[in-house]
């Protein structure tokens, strides 16, 4: 199957009084696979929570930024996943080496790997003094729930919210992606419940992706009047820079700069987001002393 680009689609059903955002992360998530060297249920738990991002991204504009941390206690640890409204991505698992046995239906137990005992946390940088901060407590594990209760009690806006990653047989991502749809005041009963009903009985987003659908396709699936609004491409990308990493090393201070220079002559600052490395040797760390003092 040729690689298709990552893209998302933002629509509206119901004559406005349905917001969907659907789209497809399989670059994306690959990407970070490759980067992290995540094993299978760790690359379902970080694909997932990117895709999140990605689609909350997209509410934002203009230079606004989301950062979402998910910290359930399970043998993953925290994942960090960073969108803003451009569509540029980027995420880390805290332990990308887990893997677990399938789950009762037979999936990657995501689950297990996230815990249930922790919170989602999102940060919202919207150019303000302060960020905007929601916390909600982990209901289920699997991500897609646990967007949805966010949703429902952060930001007061009944939501459902599929995510999914498929992981093939060598460890390399088949398909991932996910969808967002809002449920906005003026829904009738019925429309509510077509809705839910549309939604059971829609297969897995990695299903609907496998088969090759479309993020558009996906929503329509669900939402048959679907009107799409305007699309964008997905992609990873990192702010990490050697200049960036200067400025971390200047802020340390005097004492710490002479310390690592006296104990070992060089540093390494690895950004946790691309795995990239920056190497300072030791006239450099001499430099960036010099500036410090």
């Amino acid at each position: 199957m040729q690689n298709k680009k990552d893209r998302l689609v933002r629509g509206t059903a119901l004559n406005g009084r349905v917001r969907a955002f659907a789209v497809r992360t399989t670059e994306l998530t690959a990407e970070l696979q490759r980067r992290h060297d995540t094993y299978p249920t760790a690359t379902a738990a970080l694909g997932r929570t990117v895709t999140a991002a990605a689609m909350m991204g997209a509410m934002l504009k203009g230079k606004e930024m989301i950062n979402i941390q998910v910290k359930g206690g399970g043998p993953i640890g925290q994942i960090v996943a960073e969108a803003n409204a451009e569509g540029e991505v980027r995420g880390y698992v805290q332990n990308p080496h887990v893997h677990l046995p399938s789950n009762s239906l037979g999936k990657l137990d995501v689950a297990g790997a996230v815990g249930t005992d922790g919170f989602i946390h999102v940060i919202k940088d919207l150019g303000l003094k302060e960020p905007y901060r929601g916390s909600v407590p982990i209901v289920s594990g699997e991500l897609g729930d646990d967007f949805t209760y966010y949703f429902a009690v952060s930001e007061q806006t009944n939501s459902a919210v599929g995510l999914g990653v498929l992981v093939d047989m060598d460890n390399s991502v088949k398909v991932a992606g996910g969808f967002i749809i809002q449920l906005l005041p003026g829904l009738s009963d019925e429309e509510i419940t077509e809705i839910e009903h549309n939604l059971s009985s829609t297969p897995s987003v990695t299903a609907l992706l496998d088969q090759g659908m479309e993020p558009e396709e996906m929503l329509r699936r669900i939402l048959p009047d679907t009107e799409v609004l305007d699309e964008m491409e997905i992609r990873f990308q990192c702010h990490c820079s050697r200049e960036k990493v200067e400025q971390t090393l200047l802020s340390l201070g005097a004492y710490e700069l002479e310390q690592m220079i006296e104990e070992d002559g060089q540093a390494e600052v690895v950004c946790h987001f691309c795995n990239e490395a920056y190497s300072f040797n030791k006239a450099e760390l001499q430099e960036i002393l010099n500036q410090a003092k």
